[in-house]
């Protein structure tokens, strides 16, 4: 064996017992521990407090992070099957370089591109009454108050659980929503 490919397999090695030294101490980890991590490696804040769910993902990162992301091969796979996913599966992620660089946030949409143009208002007959619901660039507008989900909207008008963009856009109770150009 070479003296580089003897350096190289070297360093394999210890990245490799690095990765596995760094997964084991996830096992240790307290939620907000897991959440701080979830930032060093992602490079934005966590939305929730799953401490499972916390655990799963940031393993899948450090693993993406040591060994490489999706092939080539993958991500032009994903790109054809589903040209309207989210930027985060179709394009690679950063990558961390070895000297302990900084982790470049993963770029997400403005705002979800399913939605109509901001001051659209969308209108839904719920149990007889029409709720009329303004899109905002950066959220909703419902009541006079402003929210930053579909879903949250779906949730007082029902009174339940409900996905926005099913509850507004989908064929919830045999019904569609009415849009109607607006200012916002």
């Amino acid at each position: 064996m070479s003296g580089k490919r003897a350096l190289a397999s070297s360093a394999e090695r210890a990245a490799v017992a690095s990765t596995a030294l760094q997964l084991a101490a996830l096992e240790k980890m307290s939620v907000g521990e897991l959440a701080e991590k979830y930032r060093e490696v992602f490079g934005e804040p966590t939305r929730t407090r799953n401490k499972e769910y916390l655990r799963k993902r940031i393993a899948w990162r450090i693993q993406e992070l040591t060994e490489g992301g999706l092939s080539t091969r993958a991500l032009k796979r994903i790109e054809q099957l589903a040209p309207e996913a989210p930027v985060r599966w179709r394009q690679p992620v950063a990558r961390k370089d070895g000297a302990g660089g900084k982790v470049v946030p993963i770029t997400r949409p403005a705002r979800d591109p399913r939605l109509p143009p901001a001051g659209t208002v969308i209108t839904r007959l719920h149990d007889g009454v029409e709720h009329k619901v303004t899109i905002l660039d950066d959220g909703f507008e419902y009541g006079g108050e402003r929210h930053r989900s579909l879903s949250k909207v779906a949730r007082l008008i029902t009174g339940t659980p409900w996905n926005g963009f099913l509850f507004f856009f989908g064929r919830a109770n045999g019904t569609r929503p009415q849009a109607e150009e607006g200012a916002a």
